[in-house]
């Protein structure tokens, strides 16, 4: 039994220099992660960022309000994303995704069980986990029946206070070892995904990289990374 990395040999990039992406696997995708306030115009500046290119998900992550606040703040941003076909995923809160009849919840180390998510979501929910620096927790959450896990902060980022740095190399190793997807996250930009993409992530996720400014043309670059 493996109970910590610890039990796992070391990774390190002469590791992920052994491997290159996996041809079979879909190319990566995009995922958006919402900035904390998504008052005022956000939902026009979401349905801007949607039309501007390829997004697979967008993450709904708000902090310090009752539920029912949240589901008021989601029902436009959860119809903006049905309209285009993007899957919506809540942050932290099983209730609230099944209140809102959202496509997935994404869960913290603290926010609960994938099965218990899997039990009262259903068969067809997107759940996702959050795994920082951990094949460990990523193989608990695979065996919970996750449908991706999630590894960073990989670059530094003000979205969220973060205390784990993983290496590229632990997505060339979850790509070469699983088929459930792998999603990097924390700090990505235009300037710095392609690594994390060679590397072999099946989502970037972003969030300051795109709501910091023009997020039409942030799409776009992440576009072009992807695509190139």
């Amino acid at each position: 039994m493996i109970d910590d990395d610890n039990d796992l040999p070391p990774l390190g990039p002469e590791f992920a220099a052994q491997f290159k992406r996996d041809d079979s696997r879909p190319p990566c995708q995009l995922y958006l992660i919402s900035p904390l306030d998504v008052t005022g115009a956000f939902p026009d500046r979401l349905a801007c960022a949607l039309d501007a290119g390829p997004v697979a998900a967008f993450q709904f992550r708000v902090k310090d309000v009752d539920q029912h606040e949240a589901a008021r703040l989601a029902e436009p941003l959860l119809r903006i994303c049905a309209d285009r076909e993007v899957a919506f995923i809540v942050n932290d809160s099983i209730s609230l995704a099944k209140r809102l009849g959202a496509d997935g919840v994404h869960l913290g180390q603290g926010d609960g069980d994938p099965r218990e998510a899997r039990s009262i979501l259903g068969p067809a929910a997107q759940i996702g986990v959050t795994c920082h620096d951990s094949r460990h927790l990523a193989m608990e959450a695979g065996e919970g029946g996750a449908d991706y896990v999630a590894f960073g902060a990989f670059y530094p980022t003000s979205t969220k206070e973060t205390r784990h740095r993983p290496d590229p190399a632990i997505l060339s190793w979850w790509t070469t070892v699983f088929e459930i997807p792998c999603v990097a996250i924390g700090g990505i930009t235009p300037d710095n995904a392609a690594p994390l993409v060679a590397a072999g992530a099946d989502f970037l996720a972003v969030s300051g990289a795109v709501w910091g400014g023009d997020e039409g043309g942030a799409v776009r670059a992440f576009a072009e990374v992807l695509n190139g």
